[in-house]
């Protein structure tokens, strides 16, 4: 709905087609798929992102601290390369709402997938301290340490979501898909000048953002991180890429 038009626009000879396997038979797929002679990558989505860094040749380091990858593509010498790219799609957005994320601290609340994704880009940025929190607190720790092992000098926390302190707070929880969900964090205790970021993608002003937009915050909406990453894809597979902006005009979405 979204890359097959843009493909048409700009004449590229590339399409996207959907396809649904079964978590058992989805190793030996994965596999196979590659031995197609005019593939050029694959786009992974639940269940299979988890599955897929064991799968691989080669994971790259977002995708590794992730734990998690959506995206792979065969290398010139056949080998099976992945990254995730859930993390660059929010980070990109971020930065050109002219945020600096050099030196600033953040907090994400949510260490899942998603979450991680976004520690692991927000690292790459260059923030100067992390602090990650989960209602599970070992995938927190998980995270930490995974993080602390690929970026020796980032200063990272976890067991808080006071956000009270930081440049940025991202809520990478489910909270907010539904209505009446209570909120992931204190929102009282974050200060105006803080940028406010959220994954849900279900309603554009989720009830977080909304109370965050009412304290002052600038904010992204959830979808933006999906149309800011798109690009990043297209670059990953060696694809003519465009702009958000771009996507958005051709995109035919309906569900």
């Amino acid at each position: 709905m979204i890359y097959n038009p843009w493909f048409e626009k700009a004449g590229v000879n590339a399409v996207v087609v959907p396809m649904g396997c079964q978590a058992q038979d989805y190793p030996a797929f994965l596999r196979a798929v590659f031995k197609l002679a005019n593939i050029r990558g694959a786009l992974i989505t639940m269940p299979h992102k988890v599955t897929t860094v064991g799968l691989l040749d080669e994971v790259l380091p977002t995708a590794a601290i992730a734990g998690a990858c959506n995206a792979v593509r065969r290398t010139a010498d056949g080998r099976l390369q992945g990254d995730m790219f859930d993390g660059e799609g929010f980070v990109r957005g971020v930065l050109r709402k002219g945020v600096k994320l050099a030196g600033a601290r953040a907090l994400v609340v949510g260490s899942g997938g998603v979450g991680s994704a976004i520690a692991a880009s927000l690292a790459a940025a260059g923030v100067a301290g992390l602090s990650l929190f989960d209602v599970h607190a070992p995938s927190a720790e998980g995270l930490a340490g995974r993080l602390r092992q690929h970026y020796p000098a980032l200063a990272v926390a976890t067991g808080s979501n006071d956000p009270a302190g930081f440049d940025l707070v991202v809520n990478a929880t489910p909270m907010g898909m539904n209505v009446g969900d209570a909120m992931p964090m204190d929102v009282s205790r974050i200060a105006a000048s803080s940028f406010v970021g959220e994954v849900v993608m279900m309603s554009e002003m989720t009830a977080f953002l909304a109370a965050a937009k009412a304290r002052g915050c600038a904010v992204q909406v959830g979808s933006d991180m999906l149309f800011e990453q798109i690009p990043a894809y297209l670059e990953f597979f060696g694809l003519p890429s465009t702009t958000p902006e771009v996507l958005r005009e051709v995109a035919t979405l309906a569900y």
